[in-house]
């Protein structure tokens, strides 16, 4: 059963065999009632209650006791920015999804929101037609819900962790040693994909993927590596929509004190500059001349994504060879795993953050299992490495 509007009766207090338990927040009775009915159709979700906007969100958090919120944006009396924190006050350890449609003022409100606590978005179709023609807004609010949801449950022992694994197929299986890691979840097997050796060559060019949980990721990553990058070019692929991605260039630029902009098509690769793949196109590297340029390119998405981080890698290959470093941080499914393990097979150098900081550990689970990564670390961990990286030392 969806739920349309007002407050729904609190289901039963959530025992190991019950599904995820979701509020949906949400001015619109459409809306709501979509979003309520795609969740209940899903045997691993259920809705526990449904409000037209924050005030009765926060209200009711304590009673309906969700593990996910749907949380709009804009909304009456109460909007998003102004619930989130006291929701996340009233049940600590919640999980809250923004959804907003895709203006320029709602991107930088969703990603002020993760900086807030929140764990990702949803970009919302602008018109209630738009909801509820979108089979894309439907997969992945019912995608993030599952795998964010599922991902808290399992960190607090109350369920099995089957949502976080990739979303879509994973590469094939690899053979198996011991991970140098320390931080690897209980619930994961004991042994996994050995380990590549790092490249001897100093890097000329950093590469960096990411998806859910990304722009937090990206945001300590560049705090810690801005001084160090100088001497190379960085280029980020993060799955978000265009009007995102230019506000994400933004917040590297603060966080990293280095020029950071969506690429443009054509441009030369300069040292300390960081370009960030501009949603909705992909972005790789090629030749134009002499120069190694960005290129942008309206092909199909890739592994579902556009843009899409194996793009980038691949493309990077034939130019750099042993002298790429890449990294690849929180994402749900197995974006970047085959071009790391095309990085990897040509000598260069991949590291992948670890599952218990990662928000959602499919992208760099799928890197690590494939046998791509030199290296699997905690996210405060990664820009010091990359730092003593490219400045020649291990």
């Amino acid at each position: 059963m969806a739920f349309t509007g007002g407050t729904a009766a609190a289901r039963p207090q959530t025992t190991v065999t019950d599904p995820i338990r979701v509020m949906v927040v949400d001015d619109s009775v459409v809306v709501r009632g979509l979003i309520g009915r795609w969740i209940d159709e899903d045997p691993a979700l259920a809705v526990v209650a449904s409000h037209r906007n924050g005030k009765l969100a926060v209200e009711d958090v304590a009673r309906s006791n969700p593990d996910v919120v749907v949380l709009d944006v804009e909304m009456p009396e109460m909007d998003g920015i102004t619930a989130l924190p006291l929701l996340l006050k009233a049940k600590p350890g919640l999980v809250v999804v923004m959804a907003s449609t895709l203006t320029r003022r709602n991107a930088e409100i969703s990603l002020k929101c993760l900086s807030l606590g929140a764990a990702d978005y949803v970009p919302k179709p602008e018109s209630n037609s738009g909801v509820t023609t979108s089979a894309e807004f439907r997969a992945e609010v019912v995608a993030k819900v599952k795998a964010l949801g599922g991902r808290a449950l399992a960190r607090s022992g109350r369920h099995a962790p089957t949502a976080d694994a990739p979303s879509r197929p994973a590469p094939g299986p690899a053979a198996s040693a011991p991970m140098r890691t320390s931080s690897l979840a209980a619930s994961r097997p004991a042994t996994v994909p050995t380990l590549r050796p790092y490249s001897s060559l100093t890097p000329k060019v950093l590469l960096i993927g990411s998806s859910t949980g990304g722009p937090q990721a990206l945001t300590k990553l560049f705090g810690d590596i801005g001084p160090a990058i100088g001497n190379l070019p960085v280029l980020v692929t993060q799955h978000m929509p265009a009007t995102f991605t230019s506000i994400l260039a933004e917040h590297i630029t603060k966080a990293s004190g280095r020029r950071a902009a969506e690429g443009t098509h054509g441009e030369p690769l300069m040292p300390g500059r960081i370009y960030v793949a501009p949603g909705g196109r992909h972005m790789v590297i090629g030749k134009t001349g002499a120069d190694i340029c960005v290129q942008l390119n309206d092909l199909p998405p890739v592994n579902f994504c556009k843009p899409a981080v194996d793009p980038l890698f691949d493309s990077a290959v034939p130019l750099f060879g042993a002298a790429i470093l890449a990294c690849v941080l929180t994402g749900m499914g197995h974006d970047g795993a085959a071009g790391a393990g095309r990085v990897a097979g040509a000598g260069g150098s991949v590291i992948a953050q670890d599952e218990e900081t990662s928000v959602v550990w499919g992208m760099p689970g799928a890197v690590a299992q494939a046998g791509a990564a030199a290296e699997v670390l905690p996210l405060d961990q990664i820009g010091p490495k990359i730092a003593r990286i490219v400045g020649g030392r291990r």
